[in-house]
């Protein structure tokens, strides 16, 4: 999730750390498997905040590429020995009869066959579907949000609402979304292959499906829609997940941001409220001037038929994507799937707010390796759950079932579709562990274990006699506030050759937490040989790539003088939670999601926002033309693009090694 979308949480309450921290590690987080054998690795290396890379290999690292040295520049930055390349950008065609990109006369029907703005989600998969190739696939990738004042000109930050055109308007709306297309490496050099039958938009128009518990019901009938099955669009597309069989799922993350009206007049305040409505953060695209159903007063239930995680076929673009509610209304980051022993797919996901929980999803069935087409709705039967994290180093998975516990009639959980509507309450009802911003889920199949980002919860409170329990620190958060995020490490019963991913209870761990290890307040705990510009703050997205490294991207605003950047470490073995510095965002930007080809010789990355400057060093920039930026074909008086990169060592070797 980007910064820019984070305003909606709650006013920041700063506190001092809590006295009680060294207790909290004390009761089970100093179990963490990243401490030991530290010392007995490091051998004679010395333990300097200020370690080069011949020091971290030393310590074991299985990372051999030269670190960067931080910057906070309007250019990116990447390690010596790899080029970088710019594979796609905001408005660059995906089809042999897109349109030329030209801010002065985009519109809808042009954006509809453009690439989108703000790309999150990001996933190569190779063609043909099932093969290994490393040069030929598809692009699949999600939109989260626009920025109109950096998108257009003569608007600001304080007037583009007013000011936007019904055709700009429209441009927004078929920007977001999800791009699928398909990209080939020919002599060294990537490339959008403009006629390739799968290339395919989706946007807040596309006609979707509603699926699950939640189909039907009566708080999800519309004046257009009146089956409660039928929706018109897809929003906030932030992260997401493959499944098995191929499919996309995209998580919708803060869609209430859209919505316009009083919420006050709706039968279900409480439930509008918890879901995250802000009353400076609404219609932040003005869409409700140009479709009614936005308004509140207009459409009573259309803002039920958001936020919930989309299936989408990459490879049938005739296929009508799905809303599958079985798996939750929240604001989600992503959905990372996993296959138990017994065939059994399972989804991971975190509802990305603070004090919200991590969740997963279980299916009825298992899946069918030789047939895709018998697992089309495999998604609409299951079980949802959501994690208590316990002081013994064990996580348990409670089921949230209607009638089930303290999900009774009374306490308003009379059908799934209750539970799914509103997981939040039920996971409140159940003693679920509240987080600190859950975003990034990976599973590394080479261990068995997952990984979890918790980005930052600066409104985390210290453990205080008759506190609000929720929002005190917690074994699994144990910092209050929380300004820097953490890492926590998840490991299914079953080991690396049979992991469980459907079992009732995990073994956890904290594996990184993260900060400035120079600044005791920070109590931040990497690997002692991390150097000065390895360690960072506020992980968001979560990546593994061939050769078993955990990538992690941040999401910040970070601290001063540095840059959202991406790192990479080892998990196993002496370099275990060791990051390198490997790319370096333009500043004000995030970088999103990597993803390798199967060779690991590429890495993709999408580029969010470049010169959103307002953030961070330019804090009275309010418009496109004071945001500033040296990111590529940026000119004078048109906007900064959003794209999609692509990293290769110059040798043709994986990168990383």
């Amino acid at each position: 999730m980007s910064d820019r979308q984070k305003t909606r949480a709650r006013p920041t309450r700063r506190h001092a750390f809590a006295p009680s921290y060294g207790a909290i590690l004390e009761e089970g987080v100093r179990r963490r498997s990243v401490l030991k054998g530290f010392l007995a690795a490091m051998g004679a290396v010395a333990l300097s905040p200020a370690l080069g890379t011949a020091h971290a290999e030393a310590a074991g690292s299985s990372l051999t590429f030269p670190e960067l040295k931080r910057v906070r520049d309007t250019a990116d930055h990447w390690p010596e020995g790899y080029e970088r390349q710019i594979l796609a950008r905001w408005g660059d065609a995906l089809f042999a009869d897109s349109p030329e990109f030209d801010i002065a006369t985009l519109d809808g029907k042009a954006a509809e066959r453009q690439f989108g703005y703000n790309n999150d989600f990001t996933q190569f998969l190779p063609l043909p579907w099932g093969e290994k190739s490393s040069d030929h696939g598809l692009m699949v990738v999600s939109h989260e949000y626009a920025a109109p004042f950096l998108m257009f000109p003569g608007l600001t930050d304080e007037n583009y609402r007013e000011k936007l055109t019904d055709n700009q308007i429209r441009a927004i709306m078929a920007a977001l979304g999800v791009s699928i297309f398909e990209v080939k490496k020919t002599d060294g050099k990537w490339a959008i292959v403009k006629d390739g039958k799968y290339n395919r938009r989706i946007h807040m128009s596309t006609e979707i499906g509603i699926s699950g518990p939640a189909a039907g019901d009566d708080r999800l009938k519309t004046k257009a829609d009146p089956t409660g099955t039928v929706v018109f669009g897809t929003i906030s597309n932030c992260n997401g997940g493959i499944t098995p069989w191929g499919t996309m799922l995209s998580g919708e993350e803060g869609a209430m941001d859209v919505f316009a009206g009083d919420y006050k007049k709706l039968p279900n305040q409480e439930l509008v409220e918890r879901q995250g409505w802000d009353e400076d953060e609404n219609d932040i695209y003005s869409v409700s001037r140009i479709e009614p159903r936005f308004k509140f007063e207009e459409e009573p239930n259309e803002w039920m038929r958001f936020d919930w995680v989309v299936e989408i076929d990459p490879f049938d673009p005739t296929a009508k994507p799905v809303k599958r509610t079985s798996l939750g209304r929240m604001t989600h980051e992503g959905a990372q799937c996993c296959v138990a022993p017994d065939g059994r797919v399972v989804v991971f996901m975190g509802d990305d707010d603070d004090f919200e929980y991590i969740y997963r999803f279980v299916t009825r069935d298992p899946w069918n390796p030789n047939d895709r087409a018998a697992n089309k709705d495999l998604l609409d039967h299951g079980t949802l759950d959501v994690a208590k994290f316990e002081s013994d180093g064990t996580v348990t998975w409670i089921p949230l079932i209607a009638g089930e516990g303290p999900l009774t009639a009374e306490a308003g959980f009379k059908s799934q579709a209750d539970v799914v509507l509103a997981p939040r309450a039920a996971a409140d009802l159940v003693g679920a562990t509240p987080m600190d911003g859950p975003e990034g889920f990976i599973p590394h199949l080479g261990t068995g274990k997952l990984y979890v980002a918790m980005t930052e919860n600066e409104d985390r409170l210290p453990k205080v006699e008759g506190g609000d329990e929720k929002e005190m620190v917690n074994i699994a958060n144990p910092r209050g506030p929380n300004p820097h995020g953490h890492l926590l490490e998840l490991a299914a019963p079953g080991g690396p050759e049979k992991p469980d991913y459907a079992a009732e209870s995990f073994k956890w761990d904290v594996f990184i937490l993260c900060g400035d290890p120079a600044k005791a307040e920070d109590q931040a705990m990497f690997h002692p040989a991390t150097t000065s510009a390895g360690w960072f703050t506020d992980p968001d997205n979560l990546a593994v790539d061939p050769a078993g490294r955990l990538w992690v991207t941040t999401d910040g605003p970070p601290p001063e003088g540095i840059a959202d950047s991406v790192y990479v470490m080892d998990t196993e073995g002496p370099g275990r939670a060791l990051p390198k510095l490997f790319y370096i965002a333009p500043v004000g930007s995030e970088a999103c999601s990597p993803t390798f080809t199967a060779d690991g010789s590429s890495v993709f990355l999408s580029v969010q926002h470049p010169g959103e400057l307002r953030m961070a060093d330019n804090e009275d920039a309010t418009s496109m033309e004071d945001a500033g930026t040296n990111w590529p074909d940026f000119k004078p008086g048109m906007p900064a693009r959003p794209a999609l990169v692509v990293l290769s060592r110059t040798d043709n070797g994986v990168v990383g090694s």
